[in-house]
């Protein structure tokens, strides 16, 4: 019989995590004279193109910032989608924080996600789940990264959707395979025919996770652009999502 899993209930000190910003460099370039005679450095036009792209990142954040008001994002999508790597970038990117759920419920069960299903099963891993989620998400201007079976549990799914806005991201099989192969602390794929095991999750996962608001195709891209499709994306959909509440209200 499983033991009963107990969890902390006391609020957690969430880590903000940060990507390091690395000082620019410029070369020494040339100094071009021009026809009427002025000079200009070689690098400035690319200083120019640095400064519109840096205008239009910042635009986008701010746009997409003043959407959410405050709502927290949460990732949600396979092991090995890239949800806790991107979800750090697109937290950097928006001036927030980043909270891994796995890691949150290991602090409040004091045990890693491999002893708890080992030890407890994975039902009592599941409620203890919707716990911590439920948790996080009071905290405004959070981005939120999930385990693969979060948004599969139909109650904490209404959670999110209620109190958050949701992202999968997708990721094809090999992709999967190959990212959670290199790792051995899955508990779900322990088992005799782990590449079979992991498509009939996908099978029974995805049209579940189709259920979010926005879908994001992983790929071997940057984290960073995909943190940045991330964006447009919120974007898009948060602005159609304005624009029916608008017109809804007669504005």
């Amino acid at each position: 019989m499983a033991v009963p899993l107990k969890l902390r209930e006391e609020r957690q000190n969430v880590p903000c995590f940060a990507v390091p910003i690395k000082a620019a460099r410029l070369s020494a370039g040339l100094t071009l004279t021009g026809p009427d005679g002025s000079r200009r450095h070689a690098s400035d036009r690319g200083q120019q193109v640095a400064r519109g792209k840096s205008t239009v990142r910042e635009d986008r954040r701010d746009a997409l910032l003043a959407l959410l008001a405050g709502r927290p994002i949460v990732l949600v999508g396979m092991m090995g989608a890239g949800k806790t790597t991107v979800g750090r970038r697109l937290a950097a990117q928006l001036g927030r924080r980043f909270v891994d759920s796995d890691e949150e419920i290991e602090k409040a069960a004091g045990m890693s996600i491999e002893d708890i299903f080992a030890t407890h099963g994975e039902a009592d891993f599941r409620a203890g789940e919707v716990r911590v989620i439920a948790r996080l998400l009071r905290d405004p201007d959070l981005v939120l990264g999930t385990g693969g079976g979060a948004f599969i549990n139909p109650e904490t799914r209404a959670l999110v959707k209620s109190t958050a806005v949701s992202v999968w991201i997708k990721a094809d099989f090999e992709l999967l395979y190959n990212r959670v192969s290199r790792r051995g602390n899955r508990p779900l794929l322990k088992t005799a025919d782990p590449r079979d095991t992991l498509r009939k999750l996908i099978e029974k996962r995805y049209p579940i996770y189709g259920e979010a608001d926005v879908t994001i195709v992983s790929t071997d891209a940057p984290h960073d652009a995909v943190a940045g499709d991330i964006v447009d994306a919120l974007v898009a959909f948060l602005g159609r999502q304005q624009q029916r509440e608008d017109a809804a209200h007669g504005e």
